[in-house]
C-alpha cells in the first residue's frame, strides 16, 4: 500500500509533464544500453522524488527537474545534432527545451537540470535537491548500464503475470 501512495504522490507532481508530446517523444531516443531517454528520465525522477521526500527536501522540484534533466530531444548517436561532447552539450539543450516546455522554471529547477552532470561538467549543484538528482542520475545510469534496471523490471512483470 505504501508504494501505491508514493506512486500516486509522484504522479501528482509530474503527470502534466508526462502527458506532453515532448516528454513522450523521449521514448524514441536511445540512452543507456537498452534504455530509452524516457525510461531513464522517469527512473531518475522517481528515485529523486523518493530520496528528496525522505530527506525533507523539495520533492516536487526534484521529481519535475529529474524528469526534464535529459530533455535534449535529439539522437545522441548523430554527432551533427550537437556541438562538442554530448556529456557537456545535453544539459544546455535540456534546459532550453525545459524552458520552452514549461514557460518558466524556478532557479532550483534550472540548477538541477544544468548541473546534473557534475563533476564531469563545470556547473555545480547549488541546492540539495540538485545533489539528490545528481546522485539519482548516477545510481540509475549505473543500474541501467549493468542491466540491473531491466532485470528488476522484468522480474516485476513476471510477478504480476504469475498465477496467484
Amino acid at each position: 500500500m505504501h508504494n501505491v501512495v508514493n506512486y500516486r504522490s509522484y504522479l501528482a507532481c509530474v503527470q502534466d509533464l508526462l502527458d506532453t508530446p515532448e516528454v513522450r517523444s523521449m521514448k524514441r531516443i536511445p540512452h543507456h544500453p537498452g534504455t530509452s531517454c524516457y525510461e531513464h528520465s522517469v527512473f531518475v525522477s522517481y528515485v529523486s522524488f523518493r530520496l528528496a521526500r525522505r530527506w525533507g527536501l523539495d520533492y516536487r522540484a526534484a521529481a519535475r527537474a529529474g524528469l526534464l534533466h535529459d530533455l535534449y530531444l535529439y539522437d545522441p548517436r548523430n554527432k551533427s545534432n550537437y556541438h562538442g561532447n554530448q556529456c557537456f552539450a545535453h544539459p544546455v539543450a535540456a534546459l532550453k527545451n525545459a524552458w520552452a516546455l514549461c514557460g518558466s522554471l524556478t532557479p532550483m529547477e534550472e540548477n538541477i537540470i544544468i548541473s546534473h552532470m557534475w563533476p564531469l561538467a563545470r556547473r555545480m549543484p547549488r541546492y540539495r535537491e540538485a545533489l539528490v538528482v545528481n546522485l539519482a542520475d548516477k545510481l540509475c545510469a549505473t543500474a541501467e548500464v549493468v542491466r540491473l534496471y531491466h532485470y528488476l523490471r522484468n522480474r516485476e512483470r513476471r510477478r504480476r503475470l504469475a498465477p496467484a
